[in-house]
Parts: C-alpha cells; structure tokens; sequence
C-alpha cells in the first residue's frame, strides 16, 4: 500500500444492526475524495456478530481490517490500540452507529493542513448542532460530569470533551496513545489533557450529532458514570505522580 493520507478507526461493541450504513458512507466519502486510506473496526470482545458483520463489508469496501479483540476491555482500549496499529498521515476515531459523520473531516483536514496537531470534536462550541438529542437525565449527566472533568483537569476551554470524534496526526497519535492508560470512557479526556501537557496544537471543532439507541453508558457498571468519575480522579493522581512521563517527550 502507497503512503496512508487518512486512517479511520471505529471501535465497535454490539453494532452488527449500525455498523454496515457508517462503513458506506465511509467508503463514498474517501472515494468522493479520493484519499487513500485504511479503515479500521476494533471490535471490542463483542457477543454478537459485530466482527462477522465487518468482515463482510471487506469485499465491497477496501483496505478495510477487522481487529477482534476475545474479551471486553473498553472502549478506551480499543480507540487506543487502533491508534497505535494505524498507519495513516492523520488518524481519526469516530463511533459505529454514525452519530458523528465522516463528513466533518472536510473541515478537520483544513483545521490539520494548517498545523494543527489534534482536533476535538465538539457537541457545545458555537456552530455545533445536536439534531437529534439524548434523554434528558443523559444530558445532565453528561453536564455535571463534563463541568467536574473540567475543574479536575483544568479544563476549562473545553465543553465537551466526550464527544466520539477526534482527528490526530500520526505524531501526535502515537506520543499520546504511548502514554494512555485509561481503557473505558474516560480516555476522552486523558487524552485532551495528555496532548494539551505535551504541547500540541489543539483545536477543538463544532459538529452535527445525533443521537442513536442502544448506548452502553449507565449510572454504574465498568461503562457507567461512576467510572468515569474514578478514571478522573485517577488522571489526576497519575499527572501529579509525574506517571505520565511527560516531561521525558520533545516535540
């Protein structure tokens, strides 16, 4: 394979019935655009037919690879691995059931060309739009945890640092995803921090988002909020223990 301009990675956990729309609007926009690249769907220990249903599309999608993890670990886990298994110029994640499109690299590759190192995608920046939102207890949820990632961290700049699509380059890809350790959903913003403490260019992104049945995310359980709030505090015990080796990378 010549050189990857884009690596698209999807982690994937019990998708089989969303999974097959997003991969082909995935393969008309790289096609439309004609970009080489590489796709990959890790699938996350999932008990249905999520990795049958990937390998599938192989045959009408190419350079398509389906990485099948045998246990569960998160999806923290698997964004991670994708990123270090990648080999593309610039790396993308963004979630199997399409509520983010592959659409919004247009204006992420501008945002990349132009020096940025890692693009956030955002629900609450102005320009951003939620077409089709979540069920309310959800959204406080997600208010009061982001408010609280926001303190802990230092933050503050960032609204939203959970939403599921983000860009880095291969750079910036492999020095933070070397560095992470947090496996379920707080690797959002251990992430953010990471690259923000080493010193890359960060730009965050409105998005179009909306909202899909069939989340994963409670109040309890390893994919709960009460684990994100543990993940939190445990990034900030790692950064202020130095754990992170930050200090030991040069841009």
């Amino acid at each position: 394979m010549n050189k990857i301009q884009l690596s698209i990675i999807i982690p994937a956990y019990k998708e089989s019935e969303r999974l097959g729309s997003n991969l082909l609007e995935i393969k008309k926009y790289v096609q439309n655009n004609e970009l080489s690249y590489e796709i990959l769907v890790v699938v996350d220990g999932s008990p249905d037919n999520t990795a049958e249903i990937a390998r599938g599309f192989g045959e009408q999608i190419e350079n398509l690879r389906v990485i099948d993890n045998e246990s569960n670990h998160g999806k923290g886990y698997v964004v991670r691995q994708g990123l270090r298994e990648s080999k593309g110029e610039y790396r993308v994640f963004l979630d199997a059931d399409g509520s983010t499109s592959i659409t919004h690299m247009d204006r992420a590759m501008k945002l990349l060309d132009s020096g940025v190192d890692v693009v956030v995608g955002s629900r609450d920046v102005e320009g951003s739009y939620v077409q089709i939102h979540q069920p309310r207890y959800r959204e406080i949820m997600g208010d009061m945890g982001n408010w609280l990632i926001r303190g802990v961290l230092g933050l503050w700049s960032y609204p939203d640092t959970q939403c599921g699509f983000k860009v880095l380059t291969a750079k910036a890809a492999e020095a933070v995803s070397s560095r992470m350790v947090v496996d379920r959903f707080g690797f959002d913003f251990e992430l953010i921090v990471l690259a923000r403490k080493m010193g890359f260019n960060i730009k965050q992104m409105p998005v179009r988002w909306l909202n899909e049945e069939g989340s994963t995310v409670g109040l309890t359980g390893p994919n709960g909020f009460t684990q994100v709030l543990i993940d939190l505090f445990k990034t900030r015990m790692r950064l202020w223990g130095g754990r992170y080796n930050i200090k030991e990378y040069k841009k």
